[in-house]
């Protein structure tokens, strides 16, 4: 394979790798502990992740553990979570503090996958970005013939498929995990 196409493959799997962990932190109906990630605390006037503060487990199937590493973090975590806008309400008990994933609605469930297939459409057209850029470089090539750019060309293609299947794949089980009961 050319480099070209192996470079853009790796472009592409990383497109897919990022939409994966975008649509892990949508909710689906279950705790999840992707769902804390990237809120952010005020740890002694510093932002900083709050699965660095914390450990998360899933005791049960629609409810989060959050043990804080200090116990003066308790509150500050709390915060955190309720102005994170996640759609759920902390509830500090002593030192851990319980979530409570709420039953989702058919409304919320049509807007989550609304939020999905949106990702989807935004990684598609990263892809899309992805294969303008390596054809670019490609016509400014001058080493390779038109024949062998042509073929480059549609190898290049076959791979945007391949990465538009696994996108549509990927925000099609989302979609079905988001929308069972």
């Amino acid at each position: 394979m050319d480099a070209y196409v192996l470079e853009c493959k790796d472009r592409f799997e990383k497109t897919v790798t990022a939409l994966r962990g975008s649509l892990s932190k949508l909710r689906s109906g279950r705790a999840n502990p992707a769902m804390l990630e990237g809120v952010k605390c005020d740890y002694y006037g510093e932002k900083m992740d709050i699965t660095s503060l914390c450990s998360i487990s899933v005791p049960e199937p629609r409810q989060l553990l959050i043990k804080p590493y200090s116990r003066e973090d308790v509150k500050t975590i709390a915060t955190a979570i309720s102005a994170a806008n996640l759609g759920v309400n902390p509830l500090v008990e002593a030192d851990v503090i319980r979530i409570i994933v709420p039953a989702m609605t058919e409304e919320i469930r049509k807007d989550i996958v609304k939020k999905a297939k949106a990702l989807g459409e935004e990684a598609k057209v990263a892809a899309r970005n992805i294969r303008r850029d390596t054809l670019s470089l490609l016509k400014e090539d001058d080493s390779m013939s038109d024949d062998y750019k042509e073929m480059v060309e549609k190898d290049i293609q076959k791979e945007v498929d391949a990465v538009n299947k696994a996108i549509d794949d990927t925000v099609t089980a989302k979609t079905k995990e988001v929308m069972s009961i």
